[in-house]
């Protein structure tokens, strides 16, 4: 994550990346036509987004300051429309603002604006130094829960389904005290029906061992490599199904050693219809535990050859995501990295394990040169192929006096799939708002306007977040399916759906966490390109139920229950939409 102060190896890098751009060239893919051009705007501040993250800068450079923070959508009234939240820094021993720094739930008015609610709805996490968000109903009561994750705690807030929420962290039983927790994702691990949580701890930093790091001159200080500070265990937490949690870190395998964890994202990759957990780690081995399906986990990640890059080298792991891009049936993983390091693509084999496919995917050099945080897999022009979406921004904001050419804000990057797992860099094509260069750190994604495209909302370490509206994407065709359980958890998450469109074969899967730092809208999408129905939706429930669907009409919505089939649900588009 945080860059080492080694000129001699950066200078070899440098090198190194004038070799490699002229063997992997940035248009080294043939130029295959966007059916249907598609622009980003910003409309956070037309929309009434006034937050502002603050992360408390100081000249000591507390490793805290740099490190968030994330962003998720949570239709928190259940009205059909998504609403945003947005984590935020607190004081220090070193930054006293006159005012308490609070994160923020805005409302979905249903007119393109949205009203702030932290106050009404009490899940401003005063006091707490957030780092990021996860979502998902752990009661199954029908209404999802927030859970604010942070720097020596985390927070637990229980909606009450009439608009307010209940810190119920201390009955829960998961604090996470003492440990600096950056993602979470709310996953059933054993299948029983309630949501547990994984959580990607950092490392043991505090105020009191802080350390210089950088040259000894002025303006030379910078944020400090994870290396100088010992890992942190995951921690995972058992919902045992009366309002608390159990800590099963040691038990299970998942905490049996230390990592340095930023990202992590839920999902089964070996098909056996059980959620396994990656996490993405600063500058060591990422970890991939194997649900074991007895409540314990195997760590796995060098033997399924996602721990290292393909040179063999742990890299500065920190957001993920988990997708099928080739129409295999197998999902594979992004990982976003350090600059002078590639954001890897690990391709699932099928068999239990993963070829680093980053050079293959052409996604080495254009990634090569940025620091990648939140990342997305993303169908953002609707034509059945998954594409990938990164959120850049430097760690270091003197990086300059280092660096000439890189940044502390850096732009955001959008690779199209080509449909064959081979990605085209089409960044400079959505649009003047897309490619304002921000130090960025969360992403989530969520169709705000019901449209049927995705936007994408990005939140800016010490600057405000931006909400990138999709403009173009739905001239294509889509379906999204909210997934209800049953006797499987109420978020589905762990379900497996395929979708047949005539000729189009698609899979996906509900996935826990994904991104960095955030959490994403919960309906899974599918782009039809030109297709307007579906013939048939397989959707394979963690309980091992299946249910099937014929003839969907495609571009719309559609709520799908355990047991029932669909439902009635109300999915409003904006006014004026």
């Amino acid at each position: 994550m945080v860059a080492k102060f080694h000129t001699s190896r950066r200078d070899l890098l440098k090198a190194l990346s004038i070799v490699w751009a002229s063997c992997f060239p940035a248009r080294a893919v043939s130029q295959t036509a966007v059916p249907n051009p598609v622009t980003f705007l910003d409309v956070a501040h037309s929309a009434g987004i006034t937050f502002r993250h603050d992360n408390a800068a100081s000249t000591e450079k507390y490793m805290i300051e740099t490190m968030g923070s994330g962003c998720g959508w949570i239709d928190y009234n259940q009205d059909g429309l998504m609403d945003l939240y947005l984590v935020n820094g607190a004081a220090t021993r070193l930054y006293k603002p006159t005012q308490p720094l609070r994160s923020a739930l805005y409302r979905n008015n249903g007119d393109g604006t949205f009203t702030d609610v932290t106050e009404k709805a009490g899940v401003g996490a005063e006091g707490l130094f957030g780092m990021g968000v996860a979502v998902g109903d752990y009661d199954n009561d029908g209404f999802p829960d927030l859970y604010v994750l942070g720097y020596d705690r985390s927070i637990l807030y229980h909606n009450n389904g009439d608009g307010t929420f209940t810190d119920v962290t201390a009955r829960a039983g998961v604090s996470n005290s003492g440990k600096w927790a950056s993602s979470a994702a709310c996953f059933d691990y054993d299948n029983d029906g309630r949501l547990d949580i994984v959580i990607a701890n950092y490392v043991n930093w505090s105020p009191d061992n802080n350390v210089w790091c950088g040259e000894h001159k002025p303006g030379y200080r910078g944020y400090c490599h994870p290396d100088v500070y010992q890992g942190q265990r995951p921690t995972l937490y058992h919902n045992n199904g009366d309002g608390t949690f159990t800590d099963v870190s040691q038990s299970s395998g998942v905490g049996s050693k230390p990592g340095n964890g930023l990202g992590v994202v839920t999902f089964d990759y070996d098909n056996d219809g059980w959620q396994d957990i990656f996490i993405a780690n600063d500058a060591m081995p990422n970890f991939l535990f194997h649900n074991n399906r007895d409540g314990t986990f195997r760590e796995v990640g060098y033997l399924a050859g996602v721990a290292v890059s393909s040179e063999g080298r742990p890299e500065a792991g920190m957001g993920t995501d988990a997708a099928d891009t080739t129409g295999s049936g197998w999902l594979d993983l992004i990982v976003t990295h350090l600059d002078f390091e590639q954001a890897r693509l690990y391709r699932n084999l099928g068999d239990g394990s993963f070829e680093d496919a980053t050079y293959q995917a052409k996604l080495a050099y254009a990634t090569f040169h940025l620091s990648g945080f939140g990342t997305c897999f993303m169908d953002y022009d609707n034509d059945g192929a998954q594409d990938l979406f990164f959120a850049n921004g430097h760690i270091l904001d003197n990086i300059e006096l280092y660096h000439a050419g890189t940044y502390h804000a850096e732009p955001k990057l959008m690779f199209r799939n080509t449909r064959r797992g081979v990605f085209e860099n089409v960044s400079d094509r959505l649009g003047p708002d897309f490619q304002l260069p921000r130090v960025s750190r969360g992403a989530a994604l969520g169709d705000f306007d019901n449209d049927g495209d995705l936007d994408v909302l990005v939140s800016n370490n010490g600057q405000a977040p931006q909400l990138l509206r999709n403009d173009g994407g739905n001239k294509s065709h889509w379906l999204q399916i909210l997934l209800i359980g049953t006797k499987s958890n109420r978020d589905g998450v762990g379900a497996r759906v395929k979708v047949v469109a005539g000729d189009l074969v698609l899979f996906e899967q509900r996935k826990g966490g994904a991104s960095y730092q955030s959490a994403h809208d919960p309906r899974v999408h599918f782009g039809l390109g030109n297709r307007e129905t579906v013939d048939s939706v397989e959707i394979r429930w963690p309980s091992g139920a299946l249910t099937r669907l014929q003839n969907i009409k495609g571009d719309r919505v559609i709520a799908v229950k355990e047991g029932d089939g669909i439902v009635l649900c109300k999915f409003p588009r904006l006014r004026g939409a």
